[in-house]
């Protein structure tokens, strides 16, 4: 299940000019806990790429390497002064990093160099 704020899809819906968004959402390895979502505005998902959410104008997209990272994530914006922008969080996080970029889940899969295995 994934969450998206009222800000979050008033600032994404700014940024559509009335035409439906596609939100892709990646996850990557790295960071201090160990992996980090990705996200970027895209015309229409590619051939690997499925919809996972759909709130009004608004579709989540990611591949199938990170679909077993959604479960829990919730899509926020803030607005305050340092750290203004959106903010990817999933319920699911076993840990995080101080500045909360990065995560590490308890019971998904795992990043490795080739790909996601299973976690423990």
């Amino acid at each position: 299940m994934i969450t998206i704020s009222d800000k979050a899809k008033y600032m994404l819906k700014k940024r559509g000019d009335g035409k439906e968004l596609f939100l892709l959402i990646r996850v990557k390895s790295g960071g201090c806990a160990g992996m980090t979502y990705d996200a970027e505005l895209i015309g229409a998902p590619a051939g690997d790429e499925q919809v996972v959410c759909r709130e009004e104008d608004i579709a989540v997209v990611t591949d199938k390497g990170s679909l077993g990272f959604m479960d829990g994530l919730s899509i926020d914006y803030s607005d305050d002064l340092i750290s203004a922008g959106f903010r990817l969080c999933n319920s699911s996080n076993e840990s995080s990093c101080g500045c909360g970029a990065s995560f590490a889940l308890s019971g998904f899969p795992t990043l490795t160099k080739r790909g996601a295995t299973s976690g423990s």
